[in-house]
């Protein structure tokens, strides 16, 4: 099958000349040129149609593949024959290409085998690419691209808004329909549709009522080649009804009483969201004691006397409406017992009794009776509910029937009176209860759930694009609870009505095209329905005829790095689809195999480059209709490698250090060196040069220390290596006497002592060892006895720092020996030396042995055993132990035997059969206490069944359902630990594509029935076996099931690269998935420019699947961008990869290394020099400018204008302007900072727009006056003002 457009493989169409007049001619149904015909009537190989006459030259995967198909059954050759007697020989077909047929010859049995292959495989179609130029040329069908939901509630306030919209070529016009009749929009007035659109607007600013216009909507597109439908939409007005109003009696209640307030809101749409709150707006707060239900009404579990101190209304929130109407509130009278209301009742640990409220058991308030049902659809959320009276508050716990609730999409609400578990599939239902308990007692409600389902998809029906004469299939397979119905339709109408086509068959869900021909152009609709739902789906079948033609740029230049792996792209489209082939420098053969790999979308891969594989390659796509050629001219580069490498270095506080990076680059790329700190961006300061060979560090500090990686890259590759400088930093001086003296490890502790004897326990007393500068923290008391692991020291306790003296407890019969040791902040001391021994009295094991067991070590035994028993919970000599069991189900005599070790077989027992085990210690001193029954197990056989009845349901691209049938529980022999299923890949749907079949494996532990197998690979062919597993191993296996994957989205592309070799543009380049899981249709790049936290509009790019590079072209040289690429399939977008350009160099300065410098040059001398000069003229123009600004006046200024004034301009006759103390003012919209300069607020006119470069001119008394006139003026004379500026200093000279 080869579907994608821009598809080729290497070989030689078979050209023969016409058969005998008395032979059929399968060709003549394509071509008219009877001279030569293409033999389409011949053996399919791998890109190569062989000619019928050639049996001989076919290659040996085409004769094995023959053979392979000859085994075929009879019942398939018996269908083949009639099949080949009932159908003609068509040309053109896909998939393996029709059988050439005889009239007077009989044909050899291959020829039975391919018609079979022909007749199987008619899933072919053509894609159309992404291109715009060939998207705009091509006809094509309407298309529905937008349309409302089905169920479409609007808000009254607003118009109405039904939208939908298509594509085609031509492109479509629009109709619609209202409760299945034609909805003429011209007379109602208040209907429109908007442009090039079939989107309704109603319109009610001239009044009118939205009810009125309630109904099911549907949109018809039309163009001369199909008519496409959309959803039956029905469109309903939202309501929020008012409260009805009531007049509420107080509610009385006994203290103690259950009780329920019922809200009952008004049915709104959609339906309100409901919450309690008091009358002055206060929520009510809520807790397993007072909740609401799912149904808004408010349940009291118990009512307690404070519940009386607040009212209680029930409040309805409208979606559409953002409003909330509130009810009348309800009073509590709660009458009781004890009239005082005492706080501090209320956590007391029994409040009811305290109160004198009488408990009770619990019973349920929601839902009534023991048992109910409840329906939920697939996919939709399952929510039980369980609200129970009772003193005290009874708990509610959630439990499912023959299995466990599903954890990780269940969970629990309202204070687990509710269970909802999300996303409901079939294996969800079953039964369901809820255990509601105190101390008086428990009662449950069981909840059989029912799981029907809405048409869900399982093969939607897809657009198909065919060449003429080609076969190809339309499936529409839906699932459903109960199954739903299939009806399929043509350009809008029943099928069955549709005028008769011979090149159309009808099969239950799937429609076959032969041998179709332009004017089998049409868009089929498939309705799938049953009682909860409906699911169109519009998929138009397009006939095309177009000669090849190359969609890639002519004359591409690629380079590529010396023996690295490479593709060439050659992207092209035709129909029927072209094959290609590949030649180098214009040689004859054709380029595939050894060193060459073609890729069926008609890349060529050369898998390792070669200083001779250096030229012009050609690729050329041919269809009968004609053909194309590109041409992409290979350049082979020298690798970059780094071949002097920096060294790891020690250096000390202000040395030099050189860190050298010698490369060797091919010399028709520019290099680039750069260096990076921790594998961050390094900046080059005033302390480091960097020279092409390598870095230099003057004056190295503690900030200087760490990873120095060099990175040696072209346009093509890089190379780096990495070196670790450490520093070494200045000894410091003391700066006490403490701080100089070293810290240690205390000395070991002294002199124990043993005093207080007593039968089980002693006083141990020690003398402290020095603690060496650190205070001791702890003490650690450790003992050793002599008879079972003599020489090996427990703890014993831990006492603090401050204590030299504790009593131990001790255990009877042990002969103890003690030592001491100290810890303090450095660690911990030697261990003090020994104590005297002391030996307790004897006594009866006060415990038997923990961790007893029986299980089974082979199918005819019983292995019990259990952990020893230590020193000190012997209590006596001569430890052993009782050991006892015996048939659980017969009730036997016990069988009873005395070990001193840890274990015992029991021999010749039946296959895995329960026992009662018990297993009792003794010493001299008399028994243990009476041992407690453990139940173990004799050995496991393996199993003798498997599975059957399995059945397979394919979920998604990478996971399955699986069913089957539970073996009999005597067949297990053994515990049944997990039904496991065994599944391997066998072979992908992507041809050429080697796939592992290492077999995996999936555990379903437990006795269930059915399981999820994940984490498959898309788009492949799979066999599946199932076993049941007990603790002996696997049983047989069950029979072998096959299942093929549907086709699932990519993985990220790899290898995704961003280099900016200029300002002006960036280079991105990429390879294709690791995992296509899939037919490739293209990659989707989108970018977005950003400036620190300014990010600019998101560009998209579509891109066909062939090609792995892009050059954006940058809007400004300072902006960053940021670019992410995923890979599409027919299912959707893959994983994406983010990659952002690189920084431009000044914004890779650190700022610790800023600020430093910075730092240095305040120390300066020669910089404070400059400062105080600075500050000195300033402050002698400040004083000038005083006394001149003080005296006002007059003052000619018509000279230092380049312009003459405007007859606005306000002057004196004499040509002067009036300044005064108002003059110097701040311009209106300014405001003064506090450096006394102006700055801009709202206005958009600014100083620098009345001078030339923002440097305006001072006058003599210091007011900025140069070059002052309106905008407008400015503007007019803008490139004659005078570029003698005036500066401050200038200023100051004059007035001296």
């Amino acid at each position: 099958m080869r579907r994608l457009a821009a598809r080729g493989a290497a070989g030689d169409v078979g050209e023969v000349a016409a058969p005998a007049a008395d032979s059929t001619d399968c060709a003549q149904g394509r071509s008219r040129r009877p001279p030569r015909l293409i033999d389409l009537c011949a053996i399919w190989d791998p890109g190569v149609f062989l000619p019928a006459a050639g049996w001989k030259r076919a290659s040996g995967t085409a004769r094995r593949r023959l053979n392979e198909a000859e085994t075929l059954s009879s019942v398939r050759e018996a269908q083949v024959e009639r099949l080949e007697a009932a159908r003609p020989c068509r040309p053109g077909s896909r998939e393996r290409g029709p059988v050439l047929r005889m009239a007077r010859q009989q044909p050899p049995p291959w020829v039975h085998t391919a018609v079979l292959l022909c007749l199987l495989s008619l899933t072919g179609a053509i894609e159309i690419p992404m291109d715009p130029s060939i998207q705009n040329e091509l006809s094509q069908p309407p298309t529905i691209t937008k349309q409302s939901v089905k169920d479409h509630i609007v808000d009254p306030r607003d118009n109405i808004l039904i939208e939908c919209e298509a594509k085609g070529n031509p492109a479509p016009s629009f109709h619609w329909t209202r409760n299945s009749r034609f909805f003429n929009i011209a007379k109602d007035p208040r209907v429109s549709m908007r442009r090039r659109s079939g989107t309704l607007v109603i319109d009610f600013r001239s009044g009118g009522r939205p009810e009125e216009y309630e109904g099911e909507y549907q949109c018809f597109a039309r163009n001369k080649f199909g008519t496409a439908l959309s959803n039956r939409i029905r469109l309903q007005v939202s309501k929020s009804p008012l409260w009805p109003k009531e007049n509420l009696d107080p509610v009385v209640v006994q203290e103690g009483a259950p009780l329920t307030l019922q809200c009952n809101p008004p049915p709104g749409l959609p339906s309100p969201v409901i919450f309690w709150m008091s009358s002055s707006m206060e929520p009510i707060t809520q807790d397993k004691r007072v909740s609401q239900g799912h149904n808004g009404d408010l349940y009291f579990s118990n009512v307690m006397l404070q519940d009386m101190q607040t009212d209680y209304s029930c409040n309805a929130r409208f979606h559409f409406t953002h409003t909330i109407q509130q009810k009348n509130a309800f009073t509590l009278k709660v009458l009781t017992n004890n009239p005082y209301n005492d706080s501090s009742l209320r956590n007391h640990p029994d409040m009811y009794s305290a109160r004198g409220v009488a408990e009770r058991t619990p019973s349920f308030m929601y839902p009534q009776g023991t048992a109910s049902s409840q329906m939920v659809l697939r996919g939709m959320d399952l929510l039980l509910e369980c609200i129970a009276s009772g003193v005290p508050t009874p708990d509610i716990a959630w439990y499912k029937k023959g299995g466990d609730l599903p954890s990780d999409k269940a969970k629990f609400e309202n204070f687990n009176k509710a269970l909802r578990i999300t996303n409901v599939s079939e294996e969800d239902s079953g039964e369901y209860f809820c255990l509601a308990s105190n101390k008086m007692g428990s009662i449950r409600h069981t909840i059989s759930v029912r799981v029907k389902a809405a048409p869900y998809w399982l093969d939607e029906p897809k657009n198909l694009i065919l060449a003429p004469g080609e076969d190809g299939r339309l499936v529409c397979r839906a699932n459903g609870n109960p199954k739903p119905t299939v009806q399929w339709m043509v350009n809008g109408e029943p099928l069955q009505s549709a005028p008769p086509n011979p090149n159309r068959e009808v099969a239950g869900d799937t429609i076959i095209f032969r041998d179709t021909q332009i004017s089998s152009r049409a868009v089929y609709q498939c309705n799938t329905s049953n009682e909860h739902g409906y699911l169109l789906a519009n998929a138009f079948v397009s006939v095309l005829d177009v000669p090849p033609r190359m969609l890639s740029p002519r004359n591409q230049l690629i380079r590529v790095i010396l023996y690295n792996r490479t593709r060439l792209d050659c992207p092209f489209f035709g129909s029927p689809i072209p094959t290609l082939r590949w030649f180098k420098n214009g040689q004859g053969s054709n380029l595939d195999g050894g060193n060459y790999h073609v890729y069926e979308n008609g890349s060529l891969e050369i898998k390792m480059i070669r200083k001779e594989d250096q030229g012009i390659y050609t690729c050329v796509a041919t269809n009968i209709l004609g053909k194309a050629e590109n041409q992409v001219r290979l350049e082979v580069k020298d690798p970059t490698r780094i071949y002097r490498m920096p060294e790891d270095q020690v250096a000390k506080r202000g040395t030099t250090v050189q860190l050298e990076c010698r490369v060797k680059h091919d010399p028709s790329l520019k290099l680039t060196v750069s260096w990076l700190k921790d594998d961050e961006p390094l900046y080059i300061g005033n302390r480091m040069k960097k020279e092409d060979d390598s870095l230099t560090i003057f004056g190295v500090a503690e900030r200087d220390q760490g990873s120095y990686t060099c990175v040696a890259s072209t346009e093509l590759d890089q190379d780096l290596a990495k070196a670790y400088l450490t520093v070494l930093a200045d000894q410091a001086t003391p700066t006490n006497r403490l701080a100089a003296l070293p810290k240690g490890r205390p000395d070991r502790p002294r002199d124990l002592e043993l005093t207080d004897l007593a039968e089980r326990s002693v006083r141990l007393t020690w003398i402290p060892g020095d603690d060496n500068n650190s205070p001791i923290t702890d003490y650690v008391v450790q003992f050793e006895e002599d008879q079972f692991q003599p020489g090996v020291w427990h703890d014993h306790s831990k006492f603090p720092g401050s204590v030299n003296s504790a009593i131990l407890q001790l255990s009877p019969y042990v002969n103890y020996q003690f030592r001491v040791i100290a810890i303090n902040e450095v660690g911990s001391s030697h261990p003090s030396l020994p104590s005297e021994r002391y030996r307790t009295s004897g006594a009866p094991p006060e415990s038997n042995p923990a961790d007893v067991r029986g299980e089974g070590t082979r199918k005819n035994n019983m292995e019990i055993t259990w952990t020893p028993m230590n020193a000190t919970s012997a209590f006596g000599p001569n430890l052993r132990y009782i050991v006892k069991w015996r048939r659980r189900e017969t009730r036997e005599t016990w069988n009873n035997v005395t070990v001193w070790g840890s274990r015992y077989v029991v021999g010749q027992t039946p296959v895995y059969v329960p026992y009662e085990i018990r297993v009792q210690a003794e010493n001299d001193f008399g028994k243990g206490p009476e041992p407690d029954t453990v139940i173990g197990y004799s050995g496991e056989d393996y199993p003798r069944a498997a599975p059957t009845d399995v059945k397979i349901r394919v979920l998604n691209s990478t996971a399955i359902s699986l069913q089957w049938n539970r073996v009999y529980p005597d067949t297990v022999q053994g515990q049944l630990r997990e039904y496991r299923a065994y599944y391997w890949r066998e072979s992908s749907l992507l041809k050429n594509l080697w796939v592992s079949q290492k077999r995996q494996q999936a555990s379903f532990p437990g006795d269930r029935p059915r399981g999820v197998v994940s984490r498959l690979f898309p788009y492949s062919n799979y066999k599946l076996e199932m076993v049941v597993v007990n603790g002996r191993g696997d049983g047989p296996r069950s029979e072998t099931k096959e299942f093929t994957t549907p086709e699932g989205v990519p993985s990220a592309p790899r290898r995704f690269r961003v280099r900016q070799p200029n300002l002006e543009t960036i280079n991105l380049e990429w390879d294709h998935p690791e995992h296509p899981n899939g037919i490739l249709i293209g990659y989707t790049l989108k970018y977005v420019a950003f400036n620190g936290t300014k990010l600019g509009k998101q560009i998209v790019e579509n891109f066909s699947p062939n090609q792995t590079k892009f050059t954006v072209q940058r809007a400004d040289p300072v902006s960053r961008y940021r670019f992410t690429l995923s890979a599409r399939t027919q299912v959707g977008s893959g994983e994406a990869v983010t990659e952002e350009s690189p920084a431009p160099p000044n914004e890779a300065t650190p700022t610790a290394a800023y600020t430093n410098n910075q730092a240095d040059i305040a120390t300066q001398g020669w910089f404070i020099g400059l400062m105080c000069a600075i500050a000195l003229l300033v402050l002698i123009l400040l004083i000038v400018c005083f006394i001149k600004r003080s005296r006002g006046g007059k003052y000619p200024v018509r000279e230092k204008k380049d312009v003459p004034l405007g007859p606005e301009d306000p002057k004196e006759e004499d040509g002067s302007f009036d300044y005064s103390d108002e003059d110097n003012k701040p311009l209106q919209g300014s405001q003064t900072s506090l450096d006394g300069t102006i700055k801009q607020q709202e206005s958009d006119d600014s100083l620098v727009d009345y001078g030339e470069g923002g440097e305006g001119q001072f006058n003599e008394d210091g007011s900025f006056i140069g070059q002052y006139t309106v905008k407008k003026d400015k503007e007019e004379t803008e490139g004659n003002e005078s570029s003698e500026a005036t500066s401050p200093v200038n200023a100051i000279y004059s007035l001296a």
